[in-house]
């Protein structure tokens, strides 16, 4: 199955938690369809992109990173790759580079979308799917310089500044799904 269709399946069988959310829903598939291209930063309308939550496996904490060009603490993620064989697997080969943490269990399906003004080739859209992951006990994110300025744990219920609301909602998204996936209250 190629990226695209993958994207697509995702997309439309995926059950959203509120009518914004089943409106984006339906969006990124109407972008879909008219563009072969649309996971492609080549897209220029917007393209879509995979991002992740990572947390603890209590759900307790999440990994940020502050984000080189923006300036933001953000949860890790970006743009797809001819080698993603889904958005699934170009959320977490993602929070995998970003984080440094190896083992992340990805859930198997999107927690949230969020669609977002980029710089992207002189402005663009990222439309992107949401993911929360979990790291494995005790793992600690290795920060790499090239791809951003920081990267740390922090509480989900304090989360740091400057940040926005998008990550804040994925973050509720993330630990709602993970405590719900590991029987956590």
């Amino acid at each position: 199955m190629s990226l695209h269709a993958d994207a697509r399946a995702v997309l439309a069988s995926w059950t959203a938690p509120d009518p914004a959310q089943e409106r984006l829903r339906r969006a990124y598939l109407e972008h879909l369809d008219r563009h072969p291209d649309a996971l492609w930063r080549s897209c220029r309308p917007g393209h879509l992109t995979a991002s992740a939550a990572v947390l603890d496996s209590s759900g307790r904490r999440t990994v940020l990173t502050l984000h080189r060009k923006i300036g933001l603490w953000l949860q890790l993620g970006g743009h797809c790759e001819p080698g993603d064989s889904s958005l699934a697997a170009a959320a977490l080969r993602e929070a995998t580079e970003e984080s440094g943490i190896a083992g992340l269990r990805l859930l198997p399906v999107p927690v949230r979308l969020d669609r977002h003004a980029v710089p992207c080739g002189g402005g663009s859209w990222h439309l992107d799917v949401q993911y929360a992951a979990i790291a494995p006990e005790g793992a600690e994110p290795v920060l790499d310089a090239a791809e951003s300025d920081a990267l740390a744990w922090f509480d989900v219920t304090a989360l740091p500044e400057p940040s926005d609301d998008a990550c804040r909602a994925l973050v509720a998204a993330a630990v709602r799904a993970v405590r719900a996936a590991e029987g956590v209250r």
